[in-house]
């Protein structure tokens, strides 16, 4: 080899090299700042930067909540990064497609039956419904983000099972004598650094799980099968990309090997056209400069944009789309009954009067930062429309007094940024207790945690004597817990410390519910108050 191409093919091996380095670095950052995302961490401007530099998510959060946030302004710098490079992004960025890197299970496999070139439209579809989606206020196919689908796998399902991964380990070699100093060290290093004090509880953490997991796997059929056929921001960074300044290019020295073609992990050589690239499928991974023997391949600055492809969205086919994300749009809506709304629909504070559904990007970050992991993602409770947007369970925690970290953290104000004073007056729903399984009415035996542990400065639970509903004696100095409704701000702590087994005696319900007819028949029972 000639000694020219020798430092050309030296040259080339450092940028690939520079694009893995640059792959850790990203991934790195983003797992702490998802490990800084506990309560009063980090700053909530640094915490949420990877998703104030989704420009997905930025522009469908604008469409579906009619209003413009200066911080969505961040992603535009990802907008001329792609203008500028391509989908470097997606090639040298994004913590997912690094992952489905790392998870390359056709490592050194020289060629791949990859799936036909119209699967790629799929992705573009996907990317038509979100902003169809998001003009009708809905934005519930975001979930199909990749920052927000691994923020929230991390959240709700994968850090948690790392952190029972971790216990288990601890607690079985902590029977070694010599081991229990050391494994009191390594604990009290990582709690409450990386891992909560407390184990974090979260539903279905199974179902966040597959769908991750998923994604991975089909990395077996072909390598990055997510980002070729199925990511909605590699379709729209795809676009831009069309006309992007650089772009590859073959020379005059290519021999028709077709290593690159074979190689290349987005399968978008065609070597039926001179092995010329899409730009639009193209993740600048370099990787064709590192495996061509002639150097062939370059990347070099030009404008123009690039053709058309069949795999590309026509615009029969995106007006199709778009009058199938209306049906089902419209279908997806739940129907509202103003007398049966749904009981345990409590939303974090002041999300409920901030239109929540039009802003949500399901994102999860307000999950990761609760410290009591009572928000959680919705799966029933808010209907298809409001699939995965925070919801507080508070029979698996409450919503602290003391913290506001939920409305801070929000990359889109969706829950909005109150002040601590101006949080504590949300009133988040209702308490009911059931006198049939409260164990000082029921059963007459002393129990006051629900009034000990209201943290309202004025109690809004107190403590009266029963009466006597039967003429059998009642111990003097029995108290039985009554709710004032007027003071009750629906933290949900009495829930949470109720000491009945399975489903607490005192439960919190929905404002609209507590107001409905059905509440009001329910509420009047002697039985209930």
């Amino acid at each position: 080899m000639a000694p020219d191409r020798v430092s050309q093919k030296a040259v080339h091996l450092h940028w690939r090299t520079a694009r893995k380095w640059v792959q850790v670095l990203f991934f790195g950052v983003f797992i702490l700042l998802f490990i800084g995302a506990r309560r009063g961490s980090w700053a909530p401007w640094i915490i949420n930067l990877p998703m104030r530099l989704d420009p997905l998510t930025m522009l469908a959060n604008t469409l579906a909540s009619r209003s413009w946030l200066s911080s969505s302004l961040l992603a535009l710098l990802t907008l001329l990064l792609t203008i500028i490079l391509g989908r470097v992004w997606c090639g040298w960025i994004c913590p997912l497609g690094s992952l489905l890197d790392l998870f390359n299970f056709h490592s050194g496999k020289k060629r791949v039956i990859n799936p036909a070139e119209g699967w790629r439209l799929v992705k573009y579809s996907l990317l038509v419904a979100v902003l169809t989606a998001a003009i009708f206020a809905n934005l519930s196919l975001l979930v199909f983000d990749p920052i927000t689908l691994l923020w929230r796998s991390l959240s709700a399902s994968l850090w948690p099972a790392l952190d029972t991964a971790v216990s288990a380990v601890e607690k079985t070699l902590f029977a070694i004598p010599f081991l229990q100093d050391p494994i009191t060290a390594f604990d009290g290093g990582i709690r409450p650094l990386v891992f909560p004090q407390t184990p974090a509880l979260y539903r279905d953490g199974a179902l966040y799980a597959l769908v991750f997991f998923g994604i991975l796997g089909l990395n077996v059929f072909t390598p990055r099968f997510w980002c070729r056929y199925l990511c909605p921001l590699g379709a729209f960074l795809g676009l831009i990309s069309k006309v992007s300044i650089f772009h590859r290019q073959v020379n005059e020295s290519c021999k028709s090997c077709g290593v690159c073609a074979a190689n290349c992990p987005t399968a978008t050589i065609d070597p039926n056209r001179q092995f010329a690239s899409d730009p639009g499928e193209c993740i600048v991974c370099m990787d064709c400069i590192d495996d061509c023997p002639r150097q062939s391949n370059t990347f070099v600055a030009g404008f123009g944009m690039a053709r058309w492809n069949t795999y590309d969205p026509s615009r029969r086919q995106v007006i199709g789309l778009i009058g199938a994300t209306v049906v089902g749009v419209a279908l997806a809506q739940s129907p509202v009954d103003p007398n049966h709304p749904q009981p345990h629909l409590i939303q974090p504070p002041g999300a409920r009067e901030n239109g929540l559904l039009e802003k949500c990007i399901r994102c999860g970050e307000c999950s990761r930062a609760c410290p009591t992991n009572a928000i959680q993602p919705a799966t029933g409770e808010a209907g298809l429309v409001g699939l995965w947007t925070p919801v507080l369970i508070t029979r698996l925690g409450y919503c602290d007094y003391s913290c506001n970290a939920c409305g801070q953290v929000c990359p889109v104000q969706a829950i909005p940024p109150l002040s601590l004073a101006d949080k504590r007056t949300e009133i988040l729903g209702v308490a009911v207790i059931d006198q049939n399984r409260c164990i000082a009415w029921a059963q007459h035996k002393p129990c006051i945690v629900c009034e000990e542990m209201c943290p309202v400065p004025e109690k809004a639970i107190t403590l009266e004597k029963p009466p006597s509903s039967d003429g059998s004696p009642i111990p003097d100095r029995l108290r039985v817990p009554r709710v004032l409704t007027d003071q009750c701000i629906g933290c949900g702590i009495c829930e949470y410390r109720c000491p009945v087994g399975g489903e607490a005696a005192i439960r919190i319900y929905s404002v609209k519910w507590h107001g409905s007819l059905e509440a009001k028949e329910l509420l009047d029972t002697p039985e209930t108050t």
